[in-house]
């Protein structure tokens, strides 16, 4: 077996986002916004922190691993027998804040999850804007 057979890949979506960091960290970590971007939960932005995620597919367990406000959002990802992270990082700019989102964890036989992260992501991110431009 060689080394590169398990190097796991991640899926990065970036953008541009009109709006200051701390609108975004709210969309990021409460719960009833949350569920109108992604899926139902009871999310809390707690080290150490359990939390579902839940959708008409089925549902994501994981567990938050670091929370800084308005800076970095990181959690574990649970679903269809795989684990992976999910990491957002937020970066002030002129125009508003530069956001990167890394799912990393993607085993090479797993080509159909890592796949449908990548589009379920970019769709994921477009509500989320629709979400900012919303809230109050």
């Amino acid at each position: 077996m060689n080394e590169t057979s398990n190097q796991t890949r991640s899926v990065v979506v970036e953008r541009e986002i009109p709006h200051p960091p701390e609108r975004i960290w709210r969309a990021l970590t409460q719960p009833h916004l949350i569920e109108e971007w992604l899926m139902k939960n009871d999310f809390e932005p707690v080290a150490g922190r359990r939390f579902k995620f839940s959708a008409d597919w089925g549902g994501v367990d994981g567990r938050v691993l670091s929370a800084e406000p308005n800076r970095t959002l990181s959690y574990t990802w649970a679903a269809m027998g795989l684990e992976s992270i999910v990491t957002w990082t937020l970066t002030p700019t002129s125009m508003g804040t530069h956001l990167r989102m890394e799912h990393s964890g993607f085993p090479p036989d797993r080509e159909q999850a890592y796949q449908g992260a990548g589009h379920g992501w970019r769709r994921f991110l477009g509500n989320l804007e629709q979400v900012l431009a919303r809230m109050d």
